[in-house]
């Protein structure tokens, strides 16, 4: 399985996934983390300076699920919510945790204990 986190310093869990500077990635089989990496956030529209007038919000995520590729899971600080629904929609697990260690939050993860708190994504 293949697990995404929003980050700014490959330490952290990112407060929102469409300001990160980047993502880390694990994939994880049998309860093991088999590898980890970070790539840099090119494909969220604040990552590329595109400006959307909230309200609005014309844009679409597919860049995201391209650029996310195969990962299943995704646990983030935060979010909006059209992009929470769109996760939902792509049959992609989103875990709103308030976890900031990102070590941390795959830990509770793979046993299961991991907060999810979705009712905090914004409505933007």
């Amino acid at each position: 399985m293949k697990i995404a986190v929003p980050s700014n310093d490959n330490k952290t869990v990112s407060a929102h996934f469409g300001r990160t500077k980047g993502f880390v990635f694990f994939e994880i089989e049998n309860n093991k983390i088999l590898k980890k990496s970070y790539k840099e956030n090119k494909c969220t529209g604040h990552a590329k300076h595109e400006i959307h007038e909230h309200g609005s919000h014309n844009h679409s995520h597919v860049g995201i699920f391209k650029a996310l590729g195969d990962c299943k899971v995704v646990i983030a600080g935060g979010m909006g919510r059209r992009l929470y629904n769109d996760f939902q929609k792509e049959k992609i697990e989103v875990f709103v945790t308030k976890e900031k260690n990102i070590d941390k939050a795959i830990e509770l993860f793979i046993d299961k204990k991991l907060d999810n708190n979705s009712h905090i994504c914004c409505s933007h």
